[in-house]
């Protein structure tokens, strides 16, 4: 308690966030429980600070330094509760490493969210971003959030379907600052259907007869892909993706493909969801590089800061490609990441 009562001063975040950007916190607390947590809301209200939730850093891109209380959160939990029939519902503290979860999860012989193995972060930040891969979405699997309401100061929890899950986009996006979330639940089963509609999972799994797949073998394999085609953060700090897929109406995306005819699309209820990799690899980006940041050069959705660059010199980079992926297809691409801006005191 004491820790949250008097929280460092002046702490460097470089090493908290995955794109390794220098970044100066006024104020800093980590928070293991919900009264810690509870606390360090209270310390900065009482003293008009701006706060900052931070899991992982894996889905931030730090632009200044933050004039406020960064709270980092640590609450750790995983257990399983309802277990019947094959099926059980896994409970993650907010805090939890979220593949080190995915693992447990397989190592378990529960199936559902081994598609989305290796993805950086903590189980608190996955419901934010609605984190997907491979054919597979938190969504599919989340039976409800626990949260602190700060409107109310109240826990609630939040159904899966109150949580207004879309494609990288939940509540918790939509109204930031709301809630923070403390644990999720998921409902995980052994005889779920795995997912390998991906032709990068099936080229891996070919010489498995089907019925001799098991869901580790799928972790395996997710695994595999993702470093083939993504640097480790550790080595070559990257937030991922950077960008959304776009989704386009069907008459937009018989404009592009009658004057792109390569275009890469895939059919949605709303629309066509275009490759963002491709429009970007197409426009002339993927593994450029300039003295500081760059693109990776086996995914072009990925932004990397190879030399020391600062948060305005990604943002800098992610504008130019939006700018010029704009201006040759005419398509708008959105950021994945969240922007943390110097907040002022008020």
């Amino acid at each position: 308690m004491n820790a949250v009562m008097e929280p460092r001063e002046w702490v460097e975040l470089k090493d908290l966030n995955t794109l390794r950007v220098a970044s100066v916190a006024r104020y800093y607390v980590e928070v293991t429980d919900n009264e810690s947590l509870r606390a360090a809301l209270a310390w900065a209200d009482a003293n008009q600070y701006r706060t900052l939730i931070l899991g992982g850093g894996s889905n931030l891109v730090f632009d200044g330094d933050f004039d406020g209380l960064v709270i980092r959160i640590c609450i750790r939990a995983r257990y399983w509760e309802d277990v019947s029939d094959g099926e059980a519902t896994l409970v993650l503290g907010a805090g939890e490493n979220w593949h080190d979860a995915v693992l447990y999860a397989a190592g378990s012989g529960y199936r559902g969210i081994e598609n989305l193995a290796l993805i950086p972060g903590t189980a608190g930040a996955a419901p934010v971003q609605n984190i997907g891969a491979y054919g597979v979405e938190l969504c599919d699997t989340l039976v409800s959030v626990t949260a602190l309401d700060r409107h109310t100061g109240e826990l609630v929890k939040l159904a899966g379907q109150e949580c207004q899950f879309a494609y990288r986009n939940s509540l918790f996006k939509e109204q930031p600052g709301q809630y923070v979330i403390t644990d999720i639940r998921l409902r995980l089963s052994r005889h779920r259907p795995l997912q390998l509609g991906y032709k990068d999972l099936q080229e891996y799994l070919g010489d498995f007869a089907p019925s001799d797949i098991d869901v580790m073998d799928v972790v395996e394999a997710v695994m595999a892909v993702r470093r083939r085609k993504l640097p480790d953060p550790m080595t070559l700090p990257n937030v991922g993706s950077f960008f959304k897929n776009p989704v386009v109406t069907n008459a937009e995306f018989d404009r592009l493909r009658a004057l792109f005819p390569e275009v890469v699309g895939y059919p949605q209820p709303e629309g066509v969801k275009l490759a963002a990799a491709w429009l970007i690899d197409q426009s002339g980006w993927k593994g450029f590089r300039n003295s500081h940041v760059g693109v990776h050069n086996r995914q072009a959705l990925v932004l990397i800061n190879h030399s020391g660059g600062t948060g305005a010199d990604i943002l800098s980079l992610a504008k130019e490609i939006r700018e010029s992926v704009k201006a040759r297809y005419g398509v708008k691409l959105e950021m994945e990441p969240g922007v943390v801006s110097q907040a002022v005191r008020e």
